[in-house]
This record gives C-alpha cells, structure tokens and sequence, in this order.
C-alpha cells in the first residue's frame, strides 16, 4: 500500500501562483510514477501532469503546458506542482496518485493509489 498525503492548496488570485505538495509513503517511492489529477465542481476528473519514476519524463495536459510544472524528490518521497499564471477555469480539487508503472502516464484509471485530494481557488 502507498499512502498519499497532499498539501498546499488555498485560495489565489487570477495570474497567481500555488505549489502543491504530495508526500508519500509506505512503499518505496521510486518504484512510482505519480501523476496529478483534478476534478472541478461537475467536471470528471482529469489529467493534470505526470512523471516517471526518474523524474526525468514529464507529461502535460494541453491546458497547463508552460503553467504548471511537475517535480518529485525521490529522496523525501515528495511530488511537486508548482501552478503558475493560475487561472479561474483551474480552480477544482487536485489529486495526486501513484502507479508502479514506468513512464508518465495520463489515463487515472492505470493509477492504484489515490490521495485525499487539495482544493484550489483561483478567484479575485
């Protein structure tokens, strides 16, 4: 089992920035690709960015590209989502999950372990 734990959330104004955290444990961090999920009020939830179990592959939604940066620490068992140039369209809760799998991957249901979730607002 790997427990997930996120932080970091709150509430920003339009064109401001946010960095989410998501500490891990449990199981060896390293052995897990994480990814980072969100879910606005009535949306499905959807892919947000994900990274391999290196670090060294990235993917994004189309959405966050140039906005949003992913980054893990292998070391402290955390993932990084630093949120820039926020927007109100990405207020939701955001998700971050782990999967044994190798490189980055989007879809959520290829993902095992899921977190408790942060709540971002991007409001003025």
């Amino acid at each position: 089992q790997v427990q997930l734990v996120e932080s970091g959330g709150g509430l920003v104004q339009p064109g401001g920035s946010l960095s989410l955290s998501c500490a891990a444990s449990g199981r060896t961090f390293s052995n897990y690709r994480m990814g980072w999920f969100r879910q606005a009020p009535g949306k499905e939830r959807e892919f947000v960015v994900g990274i391999s179990r290196s670090g060294r592959t990235t993917c994004y939604a189309d959405s966050v590209k140039d906005r949003f940066t992913i980054s893990r620490d292998n070391a402290k068992n955390t993932v990084y989502l630093q949120m820039n140039s926020l927007k109100p369209e990405d207020t939701a809760v955001y998700y971050c999950a782990a999967d044994p799998g190798l490189t980055c991957e989007r879809t959520s249901t290829k993902y095992d372990y899921w977190g408790q979730g942060t709540r971002v607002t991007v409001s003025s």
